[in-house]
C-alpha cells in the first residue's frame, strides 16, 4: 500500500498515490465532483460504467415500449418492468452480502458477462416479429437477477475509491451517469428501435457490458473489511446496523415509500405518452420525452455535488419533496405533447436531487465493513419496490384513470416530508452493535 498526502486515506496502488499527490495543489473543495474526479481509478471505474449504462439504458426504455406495442396494455408493461426489477428485491440483500465476502473485481467481471449473455439471448428472441411474451419476460428477468447481485458490490466498491470527505462529490457523480446514460441510452434505444427494431438494441446493450469488463481488468479494487459474521448473521448484518442508527432507517424507509407509491410514472411512461399525452412509443418524439426527464435527473444530481454541495441534505430532501410533488401533479393534467418535455425535464431534476441528497446522508457515516449490505437494502427500496408500484399503478391506470394515480403519488411524497427528518444530532456517536 502507499499512503499519499491524505492521512485518513489509504491508497491501492502507486498510480492512486500519485494522482493525490498530483491533485493536492488543485483548488477541489473537499466533498464536490471535481474533487472526487481526481482520483484516477475512481474516474476509469466512472466512465467504464457510464458506458455501459448507456446500453442498460437503451434496453429499458425499448423494453417498455416494446411491451406496449405488443399489447397495448399497462399491464403487460408492468409485468416486464416488474420482471426486470423485481429481482432488486429479492436478491439485493444477497448481492450485498456476497459484496463484503468476495472477492470484488472478480465477482463484478462473473455477473457482467451474465448479463450480456442474456442480453445477447433477448436480443435473439426479439427477432421474432411476434415474440413469445413468457420467453420474454424470463429472459428479462434472468438480466435483472444479474442486475440485482451486482448493483450492491458496485455500490459497495464506488465510495471506498475516494477519501471520505469526496465521498458526497462521488454520490453525486454517480447519480449523474446513471441519469446521463437515461439521456443518451433512449435517444440511440428509440432511433434503432424505430429503424431496425428492437433486437439491435438489446445486441447493443449485450456489447457495452465489455465497457466494464475492459475496465475492471485495468484496475485493482481495495478488499472488503473483514467480518466477523457468518451465514444468516452476516446476510441480517445491514438491517441491525440500519435498526441501530435512526437516520439510516429513515433514509431507507423513506426510500422504499418514496419508490413504491410516487414512482408508477416512470414504470408506466409509455402509457402515459400514448393515452394522455398523444406520444407513440415507438418513436423519436418518445425517446425525447425520456431524454429530456433523463437529462433533467442529471441535472438534480449533479447540482448536489456542485451548486448545492455546502448546502445540507436532510433539507434538500425536504424541499425536494414538495418541488416533486408540485410537478407531479402538474404532468398528471397535462393533455399535450409540447409542454410535457420542459415539466418532465423539472420533474426528473428535483426526483434525482431527492435521491441523492437521500444516498448522500445514507453513505456519509456508513461503516465500510458493512456498506455492502447496507447499500443492498437501499438498492432494495430505489429499484426493487418500483416494479411492484409500477405493476400496481398499471392495475389502477386502467380501473381508475392516469391523472388519479398520478396526483395520489404527489400526495404521498407531500405526507413524506414529515417523516424524512434525516438531520444527525451533533455531537452523538451511534455505533451499532453488529455482533450478536
Amino acid at each position: 500500500m502507499v499512503t499519499a498526502t491524505d492521512p485518513d486515506r489509504t491508497y491501492c496502488c502507486p498510480e492512486e498515490a500519485e494522482d493525490a499527490y498530483l491533485g493536492g495543489g488543485r483548488s477541489f473543495a473537499p466533498g464536490t465532483a471535481g474533487s472526487a474526479l481526481r482520483h484516477r481509478t475512481f474516474r476509469t471505474v466512472y466512465f467504464g460504467a457510464f458506458a455501459s449504462n448507456i446500453g442498460t439504458w437503451m434496453q429499458n426504455v425499448v423494453l417498455g415500449a416494446l411491451a406496449y406495442d405488443l399489447t397495448g396494455s399497462g399491464v403487460f408493461v408492468g409485468v416486464v418492468i416488474f420482471a426486470q426489477l423485481a429481482p432488486l428485491l429479492l436478491l439485493s440483500m444477497v448481492g450485498g452480502m456476497l459484496a463484503d465476502a468476495l472477492d470484488r473485481k472478480k465477482l463484478l467481471i462473473a455477473l457482467t458477462l451474465e448479463q450480456a449473455a442474456f442480453s445477447g439471448l433477448l436480443a435473439l428472441v426479439a427477432t421474432d416479429s411476434s415474440p413469445s411474451k413468457l420467453l420474454l419476460v424470463l429472459v428479462t428477468l434472468a438480466i435483472g437477477a444479474g442486475n440485482a447481485l451486482y448493483a450492491p458490490t458496485f455500490s459497495a466498491v464506488l465510495p471506498v475509491l475516494v477519501p471520505r470527505a469526496d465521498l458526497p462529490g462521488a454520490i453525486s457523480l454517480h447519480s449523474v451517469q446513471m441519469n446521463a446514460s437515461r439521456v443518451v441510452g433512449p435517444a440511440i434505444g428509440s432511433f434503432l428501435y424505430a429503424s431496425f427494431g428492437a433486437s439491435w438494441v438489446f445486441l447493443g446493450n449485450g456489447l457495452s457490458y465489455a465497457a466494464v469488463i475492459v475496465v475492471l481488468l485495468r484496475v485493482k479494487l481495495p478488499a472488503p473489511p473483514a467480518s466477523g459474521t457468518q451465514g444468516l448473521h452476516r446476510l441480517l448484518e445491514g438491517v441491525r446496523y440500519a435498526r441501530a442508527d435512526p437516520v439510516v432507517a429513515r433514509c431507507l424507509v423513506t426510500i422504499f415509500a418514496f419508490s413504491l407509491l410516487c414512482l408508477p410514472f416512470i414504470t408506466q411512461m409509455p402509457k402515459i405518452a400514448g393515452d394522455n399525452l398523444g406520444i407513440a412509443p415507438r418513436s423519436t418524439a418518445y425517446g425525447l420525452l425520456y431524454a429530456s426527464f433523463g437529462l433533467g435527473a442529471v441535472v438534480g444530481a449533479l447540482s448536489i455535488g456542485t451548486v448545492f454541495a455546502a448546502s445540507s441534505k436532510p433539507r434538500l430532501t425536504r424541499v425536494g419533496l414538495v418541488a416533486f410533488a408540485a410537478f407531479l401533479t402538474v404532468y398528471a393534467l397535462l393533455r399535450a405533447a409540447p409542454p410535457a418535455y420542459p415539466v418532465i425535464f423539472a420533474l426528473g431534476a428535483v426526483y434525482f436531487a431527492v435521491i441523492t441528497s437521500l444516498s448522500t446522508v445514507l453513505q456519509e457515516d456508513l461503516d465500510d465493513a458493512v456498506r455492502g449490505k447496507v447499500m443492498a437494502l437501499w438498492i432494495m427500496g430505489f429499484g426493487g419496490t418500483v416494479p411492484f408500484g409500477g405493476l400496481a399503478g398499471g392495475v389502477l391506470m386502467e380501473q381508475v384513470g392516469i391523472t388519479p394515480v398520478l396526483i395520489g403519488s404527489a400526495l404521498v411524497a407531500l405526507a413524506l416530508i414529515a417523516y424524512a427528518d434525516l438531520r444527525r444530532p451533533h455531537a452523538v456517536g451511534i455505533s451499532p452493535a453488529l455482533a450478536d
